[in-house]
């Protein structure tokens, strides 16, 4: 089919291609499994990068655009590191990928939305007797339920607060493929969100750390 789709479109052009392909879920780090680990950066990284590669010809050849999905997340991590991981991996893909295509005239933008789960179905409500059961013998005997309840009524808050206007981020990704001066990165965030990622970038790890073990906490 990707032979298919490269003839097609070898003869009518192609212009824009846009990595959007992306799961997430919710669990501390040895709360999953490497099977999991494997899966999400089947889809969230190697995904787009298999894409890319296969339309990278043509998308010289019409001196074409590349739009990538991140996150916010990219920066910092509240209980989906997995997502986070992925994330931040696909941006340096594409701040390597944007310097290289310049001389070619290919344009590379990342879009980085903010909290938008109220939005879309990619990551739904958890359920703390779901992890809790999915837990291998050997977490169940570092951690208690009352404390996987307690990270996922978190989370799940989270989620609530999530905007419903997903419109913003097909805004943004409509003007990385058709504005004439495209940004090489869409911020598509609530104002607090910007300014976590703003202190993310400030100040130093282990400030960072200290706030965000504080707010996990409370």
């Amino acid at each position: 089919s990707e032979k298919c789709l490269l003839r097609h479109f070898s003869s009518i052009g192609f212009w824009g291609l846009v990595n959007n392909a992306g799961i997430s879920t919710f669990g501390e780090t040895g709360w999953l499994s490497m099977e999991k680990y494997e899966k999400f950066a089947d889809v969230n990284l190697l995904g787009s990068i298999r894409t890319t590669l296969a339309f990278l010809p043509l998308l010289r050849k019409y001196k074409g655009r590349i739009v990538f999905m991140s996150s916010i997340v990219a920066y910092f991590s509240l209980g989906n590191g997995i997502y986070s991981m992925t994330k931040a991996a696909i941006e340096k893909f594409c701040d390597a990928l944007r310097l290289e295509m310049k001389k070619f005239g290919v344009r590379v933008c990342i879009i980085q939305p903010g909290n938008y789960a109220r939005s879309t179905k990619i990551q739904p409500p958890v359920s703390a007797e779901e992890i809790w059961n999915e837990l291998s013998e050997e977490e169940k005997a570092v951690y208690n339920k009352e404390y996987v309840q307690e990270w996922a009524n978190f989370f799940n808050s989270i989620l609530s607060k999530g905007s419903t206007n997903g419109n913003e981020v097909v805004d943004a990704m409509v003007d990385a493929l058709m504005s004439p001066t495209p940004k090489a990165r869409y911020m598509v965030a609530k104002l607090t969100e910007k300014a976590l990622v703003f202190a993310c970038a400030l100040f130093p790890t282990v400030v960072m750390d200290s706030v965000l073990s504080y707010a996990l906490s409370k």
